[in-house]
């Protein structure tokens, strides 16, 4: 079997034998070419990362993590001055050793009281879901030195989001689906809720509200520190969804888990406030049937009389935001975001004027726009006039009318931050220099005059620098990644070209593609699509790529033209419009826009092979390579599908519905948005590859498009990885063995290189 790793290694050799004799030689030659065990065995190309870091409530200093002084292993905890510098060793490692124990805490996760005088820490974590949400809390007084555990009645790894109170009195956390005070002089534990369990679910999310609103931590403090307000998911009408596992132990056990599949029964969710000395919730009035509704975020209203929260009906077209008494239940309509598609949840609630409007984000006049909506349900005001997408508002300075935001008006590949006047007049003005380019992130500082500002594009490691605002001077640097640039300077490779490509009927659509370091514009060379085209997601972004990059730019050095596209529908800055028209035909437009601009592509770029097209992608860029396959059957000679979901009635209601809506309303929408609808069109070479334990896109689509493909004949290949979820990263040596395979697969099947016209 010939295998692409063997043509590394001739090329390597080959390198070496053009440069003088000698070891340093041979390594500098190596150096220039990438390999899958350089990439995904070992940590040579891992980013420095700063952090985590907090601002701290005077908005002057910060904390963050450093390698232990005082103690062999574990980290301290900084305190800085952003103006000086000047450093503190506020938490020596030292400190965090708990009694008995020989080592001091590994800090996974820290906050501060609002006062800095109580630390709380989350270590010693276990995966829940997507993340590690579950673990241990310990909590050190700066004043009196005690480093003490959180409920210490508990089992280990069992609490879950542990959050201090705003007076710094108590800390409050979720155990087995029920919330628990905790008095921190006293260690007394006061539980709040008692009917969780398997059906019921108090202070945390079920399955699909995690996963597709990002509801996690599910209560909130009151500003007094007197109440939490908390989500409730009843669970008991939702239908059960069953795992096997084969592999970790003498029989098959599974693992079952309540998933509601589109059109299926949603858990009824609802809010409650509960005081926390104890007592009987009092439960907010939401309207509706609520199990046909979301609570997709809930927050105190500025203070702890009120809360607010976002509620969407089932078909997601319609959010009203409410504000409810928190002693009588009772709601008041403040705000309605309507659309014939759907609506876009607004992360944050932010206040203005001292409480009297709530800043809000909004597509109602085609663009995505800042608004200031009055608490009172009176004027909506707009703050970011023009033709242009907020993409996130990242600090409001209202003592100088100002609002930092983060937009791309020219470019949707790029991120930078603008400050724009509350007033709404005049125009975004960008922070830091002219020309800069790239993604740009910021963390801003209370009273916004400090940033810590992150910078990389897609082929350059990430740098973060302190800045000041407003105009966003680089004070000093806090991560250079200075190691990790040099190494991919020193690789063989072009650099990554971003263009726009004409589709027809006025459409462009944006793109970037790594050709071959030794590319010779009059050979053809083998086009490989990276894809993914769902809402979920854009490809050509111009951030740093990590591993992906460096996979693409391996494929490039052996001589594939690497290309990826943003099809209609992506979350692109491009309006409303854009991302909205693929509504109720997912699957259809985006692979149809893919396929045009394959063939615009081959048009335009003669040293591409029309007879040497691929594609590839992960989760729903699976289902796009699917769909690309099997639709354009003549166009795509060779795909790569990975945790697909070839037929969307197998997905989840949060997320299919928004974009199709119900099932019994769009039949057609659905069966034609499936790819498995047209898998009897399979011609080219195909692997598909699931994780067994994939609780995200199920391994039942993976056996369904299986047999369908039997049944219509078609020659595939498969791969099954035992128990892997959805990012088939578990277990030794899995993603090295993925990519091998991979690699293997494209070299049997769509050969590179550049062929002589």
């Amino acid at each position: 079997m010939r295998v692409r790793l063997t043509i590394i290694v001739l090329i390597v050799l080959a390198i070496g034998a053009a440069v003088p004799a000698g070891s340093v030689a041979q390594d500098k030659a190596a150096n220039r070419v990438l390999t899958l065990d350089r990439i995904f065995a070992g940590r040579e190309f891992a980013a420095e990362r700063f952090g985590p870091a907090r601002w701290m409530r005077d908005g002057e200093t910060y904390t963050t993590l450093e390698p232990g002084a005082e103690a062999k292993a574990g980290r301290d905890l900084i305190l800085y001055r952003a103006e000086t510098g000047k450093r503190e060793v506020l938490v020596s490692a030292a400190r965090l050793v708990p009694p008995g124990a020989s080592r001091p805490l590994a800090i996974e996760n820290y906050d501060w009281s609002p006062d800095g005088k109580i630390l709380i820490i989350f270590t010693n974590s276990k995966r829940v879901w997507r993340q590690n949400t579950r673990g241990d809390f310990w909590t050190y007084d700066l004043a009196a030195g005690r480093l003490r555990r959180l409920g210490p009645e508990f089992e280990p790894s069992s609490l879950m989001f542990a959050k201090l109170s705003p007076d710094g009195r108590r800390a409050a956390y979720v155990v087995k689906n029920n919330i628990y005070a905790e008095d921190l002089a006293t260690a007394k534990v006061t539980q709040l809720t008692f009917d969780g369990g398997d059906d019921i679910i108090n202070g945390t999310s079920d399955w699909v509200n995690e996963e597709e609103f990002g509801i996690r931590d599910g209560f909130r403090w009151s500003p007094d520190s007197a109440a939490i307000a908390f989500w409730r998911f009843d669970t008991r009408r939702v239908p059960v969804f069953s795992m096997i596992n084969n592999t970790d132990s003498l029989y098959p056990r599974t693992m079952s888990f309540k998933h509601p599949k589109p059109g299926q029964t949603n858990s009824a969710v609802k809010v409650g406030i509960v005081p926390v000395a104890g007592g009987y919730p009092v439960w907010i009035r939401t309207p509706g049937d609520p199990s046909n509704a979301y609570i997709a975020r809930l927050e105190w209203a500025g203070n702890s009389r009120e809360v607010i929260l976002q509620h969407l009906n089932r078909l997601q077209n319609m959010l009203n935001v409410l504000i409810g008494d928190a002693a009588t239940g009772e709601v008041r309509t403040v705000f309605t975001d309507t659309e014939e598609t759907w609506v876009e949840v607004m992360d944050d609630f932010v206040w203005l004027a001292g409480g009297k409007s709530l800043l809000w984000l909004s597509e109602r006049d085609g663009w995505r726009h800042a608004y200031a909506v009055g608490r009172d349900g009176g004027e909506i005001k707009l703050l970011t006039p023009g033709d242009y997408d907020v993409l996130s508002v990242n600090a409001i300075d209202e003592k100088n009318g100002l609002l930092y935001v983060t937009a791309s008006p020219e470019d949707a590949t790029k991120r930078f931050l603008y400050r724009v006047r509350m007033d709404g007049k005049g125009k975004p003005e960008l922070v830091g220099p002219a020309g800069q380019t790239g993604v740009h992130r910021y963390d801003i500082s209370p009273a916004a005059r400090w940033a810590f500002h992150t910078q990389s594009t897609l082929d350059t490691p990430p740098v973060t620098d302190l800045v000041r605002l407003p105009k966003g001077e680089t004070v000093r640097t806090l991560a250079a990644n200075k190691d990790v640039k040099a190494k991919v300077e020193a690789l063989s490779r072009k650099r990554a070209e971003f263009f726009k490509l004409d589709i027809g009927g006025g459409v462009q659509v944006d793109g970037w593609r790594i050709l071959p370091p030794d590319f010779d514009p009059a050979k053809k060379y083998t086009l490989f699509v990276y894809v993914y085209g769902e809402p979920a997601g854009q490809t050509v972004q111009d951030g740093w790529g990590g591993s992906g990059y460096l996979w693409h730019l391996m494929l490039a050095q052996q001589g594939y033209v690497v290309v990826s596209f943003d099809n209609h529908g992506t979350p692109s800055p491009r309006g409303r419009a854009w991302r909205k028209s693929i509504y109720r035909q997912i699957g259809i437009l985006a692979s149809a826009d893919q396929a045009t601009a394959v063939r615009a592509a081959v048009a335009a770029w003669p040293y591409v092979d029309p007879d040497r097209v691929g594609v590839w992608g992960w989760s729903g860029g699976g289902s796009m390579t699917l769909n690309a396959m099997f639709r354009y059957p003549d166009l795509y000679k060779t795909g790569i599908s990975v945790a697909s979901v070839p037929d969307q009635r197998l997905y989840d209601t949060i997320y299919q519905e928004r974009y199709m809506g119900l099932p019994q309303d769009n039949p057609d929408g659905y069966k034609n948005g499936s790819p498995i609808t047209f898998a009897k069109q399979l011609k080219g070479n195909l692997l598909i590859v699931h994780g067994t334990g994939d609780d995200n896109v199920h391994y039942q689509g993976f056996e369904l498009l299986v047999n369908e493909l039997v049944a219509n004949n078609k020659v595939f290949t498969m791969m099954a990885y035992p128990n892997r979820s959805h990012g088939i990263s578990e277990g030794k040596g899995t993603t090295l063995h993925l990519y091998t395979m991979f690699a293997r697969f494209l070299d049997e099947n769509l050969p590179p290189g550049g062929r002589p016209r």
